[in-house]
């Protein structure tokens, strides 16, 4: 465990100030566990009560503003019972119109309890239409008379800011009469990803107890591949020490670490699943389309709110430049949307092994021309991510044949203008284990634009000597109008790059 109250800091200050304040987090980041932890801190300081509840169990009311209310009365009554003394718990529900239930029951505990009371809504983007304005307008109406007459501090805890919440009461701003549903917020913290120092001092709690060591390079790679994400960070140990159950006598090493990757990826436990659910939203498909397809992504304040929201998901890293949060989602995100068209593809993988265990790569290249010819259109014409179908229908191809025997290593970006793909192949040569390696770099000609064979030749030369390699594959994807058909203009070339090396290159 990271120690709860270390990641809020802020908060014990803003409950003593009588505060109103705002605590997000995208999922499995810990937001339950530190809250229940400085509730039950605030509580055990002998000055509040505090208690933390959910409010998801208010969902299913929607807009039945009394049915939700009733029922966050239920679960913090039974918090209250489990948490607080008795003396301080609250009064059983009073009869009140359902406009008001929740500010009566609230200002009633408020008189009655002997403490300042500190009340934390967990899940409160849960709530929906009607219920969350009404809980929201009853809390703003209340805030004037805290601490005698009502709690002294509030917090609201959810996925997002607040201002989001006015999309989850329908997406009207005007729905909640004002340009902050909770405009008495004093403050809005976003709980934070771990450190590297924190991943470190995690890991290396295991290695007390057990005494099995991780190397340097192991935790430097968890640290990498997570960004110190909490769900990936505590996935990737447990993956390593439960499911692949290396010994305790050795130490946790690099490959270690990256072979537990590749299981979760595979594997796609409920936390990534969850993330993936939001893909084909249209909010996330315009920030992470662009992302794709290497462009930047469009001006304006819908962009920002979507890049945002995008954030407050945990799907972007919270800062500039924008990028998705960490290598592990990076690479979810593409297989997941090349999985429609990779289910499509019947190309054998063990007909691409040669015998002495190589990967038949040009016959792959070959392959993938031949599908391109036959499906490509039909595949791209149907992909929600239209503006980069084509390199997803590669990838895909890449996925069936790959998969289960290498790796696929996949490099984007805004502002990149492509996409660079590592093919990693496991062969023996004389008993040891070497590496296949092979580079592509995926472009798109479009409309108005002029052939980009230049360019990528010049990026393909850098991606290539950053390698190490001699050569390498440029794909052009030409999605003109004035483009031949997928027949005629599916072929191959030979080229080299400005340094001299070798160059195959594919214009589908």
């Amino acid at each position: 465990m990271i120690p709860a109250e270390r990641r809020l800091p802020e908060a014990p200050g803003l409950v003593e100030q009588g505060g109103y304040f705002v605590v997000h987090a995208p999922r499995q980041t810990g937001k339950t566990t530190a809250l229940r932890a400085l509730a039950e801190r605030l509580t055990d300081s002998g000055q509040y009560a505090a208690l933390h509840f959910s409010c998801e169990v208010g969902e299913a009311a929607g807009d039945d503003f009394g049915e939700a209310q009733r029922a966050i009365f239920s679960q913090l009554r039974q918090g209250a019972e489990l948490f607080l003394p008795a003396e301080l718990r609250p009064p059983p529900l009073s009869d009140a119109p359902d406009s008001t239930l929740l500010g009566t029951v609230l200002t009633a505990w408020a008189r009655a309890c002997p403490r300042p009371l500190v009340l934390f809504f967990d899940e409160i983007d849960a709530l929906r239409g009607q219920s969350l304005i009404s809980v929201l307008r009853q809390l703003r109406a209340g805030f004037p008379n805290r601490p005698a007459a009502f709690p002294a501090s509030v917090v609201l805890c959810g996925l997002r800011d607040v201002r989001d919440y006015k999309a989850a009461s329908g997406g009207d701003p005007e729905r909640l009469g004002t340009a902050s549903p909770f405009n008495i917020k004093l403050k809005s913290l976003r709980i934070g990803d771990f450190t590297a120092e924190e991943v470190r001092e995690l890991y290396l709690q295991h290695t007390a107890e057990t005494r099995q060591p991780f190397t340097e390079q192991a935790l430097a790679r968890a640290f990498e591949l997570t960004q110190g994400q909490p769900w990936l960070v505590n996935a990737l140990a447990r993956e390593i020490i439960e499911e692949m159950r290396v010994p305790a006598a050795e130490p946790i090493t690099f490959d270690h670490v990256e072979t537990a990757k590749e299981r979760l990826i595979v594997a796609r436990a409920t936390h990534l699943d969850s993330l993936v659910a939001r893909l084909h939203e249209p909010r996330i498909r315009r920030v992470l389309e662009p992302l794709l397809a290497g462009a930047l992504g469009a001006d304006g304040d819908t962009y920002l709110d979507d890049l945002q929201y995008a954030r407050d998901l945990g799907l972007c890293a919270p800062n500039n430049p924008v990028r998705v949060a960490n290598p592990i989602y990076h690479e979810v995100i593409a297989r997941v949307l090349a999985g429609a068209a990779e289910s499509q593809v019947l190309a054998e993988p063990k007909s691409f092994v040669l015998p002495d265990g190589r990967l038949d790569f040009d016959r792959l290249l070959r392959e993938f021309a031949e599908f391109w010819r036959e499906h490509g259109e039909v595949l791209t014409a149907g992909a929600s991510y239209h503006e980069v179908a084509p390199q997803l229908v590669l990838m895909a191809f890449l996925q069936r044949v790959i998969n289960g025997g290498g790796f696929v290593a996949r490099e984007y970006g805004a502002g990149r203008g492509r996409i660079d793909l590592l093919v990693r192949w496991p062969y023996l040569e004389k008993g040891q284990r070497q590496w296949q390696r092979h580079a592509l770099e995926l472009k798109v000609w479009r409309g108005g634009e002029k052939d980009p064979l230049s360019k990528g030749l010049t990026q393909l030369d850098a991606y290539l000597e950053r390698l190490g390699l001699s050569e390498g594959v440029l794909v052009v994807f030409d999605r003109r109008k004035e483009a031949e058909d997928t027949e005629s203009r599916t072929r191959f070339e030979q080229a080299q790059t400005p340094s001299g090396r070798k160059v195959t290159v594919l214009r589908a």
